[in-house]
């Protein structure tokens, strides 16, 4: 219908709007529009508005999850939520793993990520539930864990030769404890073993506390474990260091030499760990929460913390970054997996 327009005092046709109302409707109109556009912007709260959860894929007082609780706390400190971490141990991280591979993408579930379920566990069991190259997005490096080759205070061995010379006369007659199958301190432990011609049982373990309490206790033999986890049993004199796995000896322990120095030049090896989240994250969240992380890395409080632990705190420039190094220590972990022939059922 044509709308009636008042001239000269003539009265709108009848049924045609006033202009008093038109003008009314019209702004109703806008103004209902705009709130439909502005709607999801205004009903979605800056991130996080709500705690997050942090997935660990081993016990309470391993590096990941020392590593993890002291992450959680610095980002609660700064973003004014919870940062609560859950400790969901086995399968050398897997477990832990594939539940962070189906949780919802939208931030409130992150996930450390580690050497173990990241780049060495896809190669060593077969039938997981996460694929570790597609269902995870990278968010950023946090640490390189030194590992520390540690037995008994009471085990004659002064050092690594000692050690494998006492081992290779008695084949297969000494266990090893690691923190699972396929995890890094298998891994290492493995590669020196292969190295030295020496041959050990192997004992898995769900985390370090209980292997390092059977060290301790004359159960098992040695264990190949992080510094974070080792260092204060060493330095109260219930473990006693052999070895340590990095190219230089570390600062936190300087009497106690490297496994190169010890007969074995070129060894290097030990473990990172970083914060990853479900694949399908917001960009806008995965890469403030980047931004965050490195932030939290910053500070020399952490650094020096992280450091009295007995981890080196390394960080990656984007996520993007950090999931080229995913890619690279997913390939060369695979390498030494196959080399050392290292299954499931060790």
């Amino acid at each position: 219908m044509r709308n009636a327009i008042t001239r000269g005092g003539r009265q709108p046709a009848p049924g045609a709007a006033h202009p008093s109302w038109r003008r009314a409707a019209l702004a109703a109109l806008l103004a209902g529009s705009a709130w439909v556009a502005a709607g999801p912007a205004c009903a979605q709260a800056p991130y996080p508005a709500k705690p997050v959860t942090i997935l660990v894929g081993f016990p309470p007082g391993t590096a990941t999850d020392t590593v993890a609780r002291m992450l959680g706390d610095r980002l609660a400190q700064r973003l004014g939520q919870q940062f609560i971490v859950e400790n969901k141990p086995g399968a050398g991280g897997s477990i832990a793993a594939g539940l962070g591979a189906r949780a919802k993408p939208d931030g409130y579930t992150l996930m450390i990520g580690a050497s173990a379920p990241q780049a060495i566990n896809p190669h060593v069991y077969p039938n997981l539930n996460y694929d570790a190259r597609k269902d995870f997005a990278p968010i950023g490096l946090l640490t390189w864990l030194p590992y520390l080759f540690v037995v008994s205070p009471d085990n004659p061995a002064r050092n690594l030769s000692e050690f494998l010379t006492a081992v290779k006369a008695r084949p297969n007659q000494y266990t090893y404890a690691t923190t699972g199958v396929g995890t890094t301190s298998h891994l290492v432990t493995s590669v020196l073993l292969a190295k030295a011609g020496a041959s050990m049982i192997h004992v898995p373990y769900k985390g370090s506390s209980q292997a390092q309490t059977d060290i301790v206790g004359g159960r098992t033999y040695a264990t190949f474990d992080t510094m974070v986890s080792s260092l204060a049993l060493v330095k109260a004199g219930r473990l006693k260091a052999l070895a340590v796995s990095t190219p230089e000896r570390v600062p936190s322990l300087p009497d106690v030499p490297t496994v190169a120095e010890q007969g074995f030049p070129g060894f290097d090896m030990g473990a990172w760990l970083g914060l990853i989240a479900p694949a399908g994250i917001p960009p806008q969240i995965q890469e403030k929460l980047a931004a965050e992380v490195n932030a939290v890395l910053a500070d020399p409080a952490v650094r020096d913390k992280l450091a009295d632990l007995g981890a080196q705190v390394r960080t990656t420039p984007s996520p993007a970054a950090f999931g080229a190094m995913m890619k690279t220590e997913y390939e060369s972990w695979g390498k030494v997996v196959r080399d050392f022939n290292v299954k499931a059922t060790d």
